[in-house]
């Protein structure tokens, strides 16, 4: 069998192992479309060179495209229906995916199906002096770019002082995501009333356990591979951690599924892994759709590994290539998987991180943990990429347990094992 040329953009050292450890891997030649450096983490993407270096890359290229994929966020998954449409591979139309990609268009598109399910929002330009003004919300609400990810230049607001220290920050920064964001709305047919990449919007506070639902539109039809629980730090804002799988009511799921198939048909969106976030209110049996995202969630991939035995990055190629996926179910080594952060809470300097014997000690300790330290000795906590608002990531940790109860121990013995040490008393 003549093997498959796959074209990945922005590969780092985790997801080129994922790909590789497929258990049909040898089907495929794995090309790097861009490099990680190229695609991601940048202050300001230039898009429009991105593109052209993916088109050269792609042109050049003497045998067959047989697929174009990637697991990251914006602009790469923007980018990628545009090159898939240039060069006949597989890919969602791209109006559904600005659809999911733009905060203001997507709460349009679901408030026309799922009503009871949408908080109520408004869109404003953070440079408009009168925004406030505008928005027809009671405090406290949330603000956000239209664009961004990660939760940058998300901020709860509680006061007329609040709203005025968030728009600060967000016309400092916002340039970063609608500039391309814009440049990128020329490829696609967008209503003039929605075609504003610099806007903000602002949105009802809501709450309960947050999960999410991964799946697949192919040809059509809706399927998914599993929920996903994600437990926040008591500032409402931090993730803590993603467990797999999910510990909501066979009922809740039932309903997660329903109505994220009611608004993908609605959008038009297919032939595609999407992952959409909600919050489900326990207290009053109520069911909120946060976020829509269509591709996978790399964030997820190792807990599918460790508990159904594959991961979501195969689904992500079969759906490029054009077929169902062949999906296992918990043939996995452990019962839960969790993916887990240790986190700095205050701006600082990071004087001591762990060195590889530590590091190792842990993952020897703990069977199938992987540890990937995100900070180095001497760097501002400052200096970090499209972080929260409200904290710092200094690591991530892969692990998997029989029980959650085991898995939060563990995790606990290995952050003591860890020594990160920060400076909090930060002087320019």
């Amino acid at each position: 069998m003549e093997r498959k040329n796959v074209f990945v953009v922005g590969p780092d050292e985790l997801n080129w192992s994922k790909l590789r450890s497929l258990k049909d891997a040898d089907q495929y030649n794995f090309h790097e479309l861009l490099a990680y450096e190229e695609s991601h983490g940048a202050v300001q993407y230039d898009v429009e060179a991105m593109l052209e270096k993916a088109r050269s890359r792609l042109n050049d290229f003497s045998g067959s495209i047989d697929a174009i994929v990637s697991f990251w966020d914006f602009p790469v998954s923007l980018m990628l229906p545009i090159l898939a449409r240039e060069f006949g591979t597989v890919s969602p139309p791209l109006e559904s995916v600005f659809m999911c990609e733009d905060k203001y268009w997507s709460r349009v598109k679901q408030r026309e199906v799922i009503p009871d399910l949408v908080p109520a929002f408004a869109r404003f330009d953070p440079f408009d002096d009168d925004a406030l003004e505008k928005i027809d919300l009671d405090f406290p609400f949330w603000v956000k770019p239209i664009k961004s990810f990660a939760s940058h230049l998300g901020f709860r607001i509680a006061s007329k002082s609040d709203f005025r220290k968030a728009i600060e920050k967000t016309r400092a920064k916002i340039g970063g995501f609608s500039e391309p964001f814009e440049y990128l709305q020329q490829f696609a047919q967008i209503p003039d009333e929605i075609r504003n990449g610099g806007f903000c919007i602002a949105e009802q506070i809501i709450g309960g356990k947050q999960c999410t639902l991964e799946g697949y539109v192919c040809n059509g039809e809706v399927d998914s591979h599993g929920i996903i629980d994600s437990y926040r730090h008591p500032n409402r804002v931090s993730f803590t951690r993603f467990e797999y799988p999910s510990q909501l009511p066979d009922q809740v799921k039932a309903k997660i599924f329903s109505a994220s198939e009611k608004v993908l048909r609605h959008i038009g969106f297919d032939n595609s892994p999407f992952n959409i976030e909600y919050f489900y209110d326990r207290k009053n049996d109520k069911l909120w759709l946060l976020e829509m995202n269509p591709r996978i969630a790399q964030s997820h991939s190792d807990l599918f590994k460790k508990v159904d035995g594959a991961s979501n990055h195969r689904i992500m190629v079969d759906i490029a290539l054009g077929r169902k996926p062949d999906w296992p179910r918990r043939e996995g080594e452990f019962r839960v998987g969790a993916k887990l952060f240790i986190r700095a809470f205050e701006r600082g300097r990071v004087t001591r991180v762990p060195g590889r014997e530590e590091i190792e000690r842990v993952q020897e300790k703990f069977p199938g943990t992987f540890v990937q330290s995100l900070v180095h000795e001497g760097m501002d906590l400052a200096d970090l990429p499209y972080q929260d608002s409200y904290s710092y990531k200094l690591a991530i940790l892969y692990m998997g347990a029989e029980n959650q109860k085991q898995l939060v121990h563990n995790f606990e013995e290995a952050r003591r094992m860890l020594d990160f040490q920060i400076v909090e008393e930060f002087t320019e």
